[in-house]
C-alpha cells in the first residue's frame, strides 16, 4: 500500500483500513501457524501497511487537533 493513497484518505476511512488489515493479519498468522501459507513475507508486508496507516492517521488527527487551537 502506497502512502500517497493513504494520506487521501479521510480519518474514518483510515481506520476501517486498520481494522480491514488487522483481520487480514489475523487470518495470514491462521494459516501461517497451520502451514498453509503460501506467501510467508505477506506476513511481514501487512504489517508494515498497518503502521503505515496508523501513522498518517496518527499524523491527521495531530495537525487537525494543532489547527483547532490557533
Amino acid at each position: 500500500m502506497d502512502v500517497k493513497e493513504l494520506q487521501g484518505m479521510e480519518p474514518e476511512e483510515l481506520v476501517g483500513k486498520v481494522h480491514e488489515l488487522k483481520q487480514e493479519l489475523f487470518h495470514l498468522r491462521c494459516q501461517h501457524a497451520l502451514g498453509r501459507i503460501e506467501n510467508p513475507m505477506k506476513i511481514r508486508q501487512v504489517r508494515k501497511d498497518v503502521a503505515r496507516a496508523k501513522t498518517v492517521l496518527h499524523e491527521k488527527r495531530s495537525s487537525g487537533q494543532s489547527e483547532g487551537e490557533g
